[in-house]
């Protein structure tokens, strides 16, 4: 008896690419309309793969509203895109959202859940998910965490996933995490990229993007080619998502060598680096400033003062997510998207 066709869900965040580096760099602009064209990609590539059911989160920008009108319409009937719901939330317009939507989520039992957004939007969904894997799509300023990918091949590797026909020990990756903790404040929290100390002793605006805000970077993962925070150590001291260690780099305006690098879209500035090192797993690491913010992700969210303990940890808890491109590989290697002459979307069917 064959079974049941799963259920998946998409969270595409609003406000995503909309933040305030788009005015004090170049950042782009991720319309909801774009949006709401990748998520259309998204559910041509679900029908393909025998996804039966998508979960979609209401909105007041009409991502969904767009999305459920083109399901009903002849594209949406031909590509056999899988049935919409739409969770109709009481919208705060804050992260809160965010995380409610993925709580609802992971009750309904979903198999995977789609994440369109930034840095930002993808921590706030991992800290609701649990084990349940993410499709991650870049559509926000900082995009480190999620690779940036067309939705359509993404799609075909999550619903080649989520309906069981590639393994998980093959299709999925364990994420590194860094957790933030402050005794005194009795606070604990994480990064899924790299968390920033910044000699700014008030959150104020939440976003950092100049070298004179920078005191110390650490990072589960830094690649040469990334923009954001993380570059400085992407640049300096780079570190695969597959290393099990992280990196780390202490800046000063005063130091011998500058590194020039992207902290935003468009924004290149010089950075002096007086020292790096790399992050061993499970080594709760101080920091050098005894007052400050601490940014997760690139936003400012902890203020310290000079009675607080901060340490920076790194280990291999943080979320699940997929590989798409191990997940093709394989699909390549076995023909998985082979359709035999009686299917749909055979050419010799006239259908």
């Amino acid at each position: 008896m064959p079974l049941p066709a799963p259920t998946v869900g998409i969270i595409a965040n609003p406000a995503s690419g909309r933040d305030l580096r788009r005015l004090t760099a170049n950042a782009g602009l991720y319309s909801s309309t774009d949006k709401a064209s990748a998520i259309q990609r998204l559910l041509a590539a679900f029908g393909a793969t025998g996804i039966g059911q998508v979960l979609l989160p209401s909105d007041m920008t009409g991502i969904a509203a767009a999305v459920l009108k083109a399901g009903q319409g002849p594209g949406a009937r031909d590509q056999h895109w899988p049935a919409i719901e739409i969770l109709d939330l009481p919208l705060t317009q804050t992260v809160a959202d965010t995380r409610l939507a993925t709580r609802l989520m992971v009750e309904r039992g979903v198999a995977m859940i789609a994440v369109l957004g930034g840095d930002g939007t993808h921590k706030a969904v991992a800290a609701e998910a649990g084990d349940v894997p993410l499709l991650t799509l870049s559509t926000g300023t900082n995009n480190a965490f999620p690779e940036l990918r067309e939705a359509t091949s993404a799609g075909l590797a999550g619903g080649l996933l989520a309906s069981g026909r590639v393994p998980a020990s093959i299709g999925l990756r364990r994420n590194k995490r860094l957790l933030v903790k402050v005794p005194e404040q009795q606070l604990a929290e994480w990064a899924l990229v790299e968390v920033a100390v910044s000699p700014q002793r008030f959150i104020g605006a939440r976003a950092l993007s100049r070298s004179e805000d920078l005191c110390e970077v650490f990072a589960c993962f830094a690649e040469p080619h990334a923009i954001g925070l993380s570059a400085l150590c992407g640049l300096w001291c780079p570190v695969s998502r597959q290393d099990p260690h992280g990196a780390w780099v202490r800046l000063n305006p005063g130091a011998e060598q500058a590194l020039l690098a992207p902290l935003a879209p468009g924004l290149l500035q010089g950075c002096g680096i007086t020292a790096s090192g790399p992050l061993t797993p499970g080594v709760a690491h101080r920091l050098s400033l005894a007052s400050g913010t601490l940014a997760l992700d690139g936003e400012r969210e902890i203020e310290f003062a000079e009675h607080d303990t901060p340490t920076i940890t790194l280990d291999h808890q943080g979320p699940l997510s997929v590989d798409v491109e191990a997940v093709l590989a394989h699909a390549a290697r076995h023909h998985l998207l082979a359709v035999p002459r009686g299917h749909r979307l055979h050419p010799a069917n006239p259908c």
